[in-house]
């Protein structure tokens, strides 16, 4: 599994990874606002994105495809940042290769199985016929009864490109995605700790990550510190840009 990847900046090694349905593309300001401390390597991961389309997929792969990667680049340790899905796969990851990752962040996902909450964002990707749509805003209005929410439906439309024959179509693997959407929205792969310094960030109005997933955490991470983001909902990063930024760097431990 090649993944496609973007680097930016010099320092140590950062790595990445974005949520479900995402790509590198959502990471892009924070990827430049962390250059001038870190070599940040935003990375698709599969079935997102420019990265390959599998039938396959959960967390175990997923880690592998991040050991591989950074293997292919002579990458011995680095930092890894995930957001959502994202976060469970850097999880993941320090939980088999615990020796590789020098500080994890965890961005707004606890270590345990979710609701299939996503399953009306499939149902109304699949319920579109793409090729009959010529415009995007077209194709956000198609949306609009069934996501009504505009920010995910924008977020959305962020993966459409167009095909060598003009039509649209979807950059991720929505029919693999769906296919094992049941272990993306499970819980880890993994038994074990990963006894390096970690970072938990929260939205304070988010859902994703309650006071009672806190000793879970504890018992797999347990140098894990935790921080709530004000005013933040699930997409931490984005909502709360300067607050991230200025506890992910002190976290991490930017240049003097």
């Amino acid at each position: 599994m090649r993944l496609h990847f973007r680097e930016y900046g010099q320092g140590p090694p950062l790595i990445i990874l974005h949520g479900l349905f995402g790509s590198l593309d959502n990471w892009s300001a924070i990827s430049s606002r962390l250059a001038p401390d870190f070599h940040v390597y935003a990375v698709d991961q599969r079935n997102h994105g420019g990265s390959l389309h599998s039938d396959e997929m959960n967390y175990r792969l997923m880690a592998d495809d991040l050991r591989e990667f950074m293997e292919d680049r002579a990458i011995d340790k680095a930092h890894v940042l995930g957001h959502s899905m994202g976060g469970k796969t850097a999880m993941q990851f320090a939980l088999q290769y615990g020796r590789k990752v020098d500080r994890l962040v965890v961005v707004d996902v606890a270590p345990r199985a979710y609701e299939p909450e996503h399953e009306y964002i499939f149902a109304a990707l699949f319920g579109l016929d793409l090729p009959k749509y010529r415009t995007r805003p077209e194709i956000e209005q198609a949306l609009a009864p069934q996501i009504n929410d505009l920010a995910v439906r924008r977020f959305l439309l962020k993966n459409l490109v167009r095909s060598p024959d003009d039509m649209f179509e979807w950059r991720f693997n929505l029919s693999g995605l769906h296919r094992n959407y049941s272990a993306l929205a499970g819980g880890l792969d993994r038994e074990g700790e990963f006894d390096g310094p970690s970072l938990f960030l929260r939205g304070e109005k988010s859902d994703y990550v309650a006071d009672s997933d806190w000793p879970a955490i504890q018992k797999q991470f347990p140098r894990a510190e935790s921080v709530t983001v004000p005013g933040a909902g699930h997409w931490v990063h984005v909502e709360s840009m300067e607050f991230f930024l200025v506890t992910v760097k002190k976290f991490l431990g930017e240049k003097n």
